[in-house]
């Protein structure tokens, strides 16, 4: 038989038990009001170039400790802000505050004026103007880029291309190479089940939803435990602040365009194309191993959007042999995003590589 608990301890659980059930009540009503609110990024920018939807933002901060500037390339198929989701858990806010002159090219919400925007579309046309808008408000000659998953071939096809002499560093976040090896996001195209005008809707592009679809289906389970997770911790302020603003960017897909995904669909997952080291774009072959700059290929050991598999061949095609890297990280796709994980873990590594291919300045340079 247990004995019995101390009068006062008792008292105490009770209060305590009472209180977070108060809290849970109270966090349960504020996560039902908050789903489905935008949400746009916690750190303060301005827009210094824009052509259709997308925007180039370059971050306020601090004063800026190194050059180049850090451009990040977001993917098509989600909204940029998990790489700024919410103070003191920001990718952006952490690389600001170590020093670095941070821009974000954000693709917007493309709608039917955008069906028509092609892979050149953006290699050739959205990514040159953004970086020489980078290039005129720094003063800058080279800059490090920086691409998160799709984002990143858009990013490797740039740097590879005759521009991409501008870019001194290139960051591969989560980037997918060998798409045979994206698993069920791409195993109904691959077996013939689906084809590209299965998914495209009449403006011209795949909707939000089908692409939440086929990123759901990576682990349909994963959604339940996270309930379950969260109704345990309903009583803390700080854990439902953050699973609100992770549970809301995980839903926020945005529209991809046909064109691209036609390109997607034929070149990049059944003929598997980057795989052969090169791509024909705007009438000519972009060759992957003709990117000058140093390559990180940052990828993540529990990534079920784009596992190591898909990634790992960066290492034998992009750039010279002698200037690649490869950072094996632990944690899964959002990793490089936001989350305490980032912040002990993930941001501190990228951020002393960016540091060591980067100059110091001294004095530091006021925004």
């Amino acid at each position: 038989m247990w004995p019995p608990l101390p009068t006062s301890d008792l008292v105490t659980r009770i209060g305590r038990d009472v209180e977070r059930s108060i809290l849970r009540a109270r966090n349960g009503l504020r996560y039902a009001q908050a789903m489905g609110r935008p949400r746009s990024g916690a750190t303060p920018k301005d827009v210094v170039w824009s052509r259709g939807r997308a925007e180039l933002w370059r971050y306020r901060g601090g004063p800026i400790k190194y050059d180049p500037p850090v451009l990040i390339v977001h993917s098509l198929v989600s909204r940029s802000y998990i790489l700024d989701l919410r103070a003191g858990s920001s990718s952006v806010e952490y690389l600001l505050d170590a020093g670095f002159d941070v821009f974000m090219l954000d693709w917007g919400i493309p709608d039917e004026r955008d069906a028509d925007n092609s892979f050149e579309t953006y290699v050739d046309d959205y990514i040159p103007r953004a970086v020489a808008a980078a290039h005129e408000v720094t003063g800058a000659s080279s800059l490090t880029m920086m691409g998160y998953c799709l984002g990143g071939v858009l990013a490797i096809l740039y740097a590879a291309g005759e521009a991409g002499a501008a870019v001194r560093n290139l960051i591969l976040l989560a980037t997918p190479v060998d798409f045979r090896e994206m698993g069920s996001m791409v195993a109904g195209v691959l077996a013939g089940r689906l084809d590209t005008e299965d998914l495209i809707d009449e403006t011209g592009n795949v909707p939000a939803d089908v692409l939440y679809s086929g990123f759901y289906m990576q682990a349909p389970t994963k959604e339940l435990a996270q309930y379950a997770t969260l109704l345990e911790n309903l009583w803390n302020d700080q854990f439902v602040d953050a699973y609100q603003a992770m549970a809301q960017w995980s839903r926020d897909h945005v529209p991809l365009p046909g064109a691209a995904t036609r390109q997607i669909v034929e070149g990049l997952i059944r003929e598997n194309t980057l795989m052969t080291g090169r791509w024909r774009l705007g009438g000519r072959t972009i060759e992957l191993a003709d990117v000058q700059a140093d390559v990180l290929n940052a990828v993540a050991e529990r990534d079920n959007v784009v596992p190591r598999s898909a990634s790992e061949p960066i290492m034998d095609l992009v750039g010279d042999p002698a200037h690649r890297e490869q950072m094996l990280l632990t944690g899964g796709h959002v990793t490089f995003g936001a989350g305490s994980h980032a912040l002990r873990r993930t941001l501190p590594r990228l951020s002393a590589w960016i540091a060591e291919h980067s100059d110091e300045l001294d004095p530091p340079k006021e925004r």
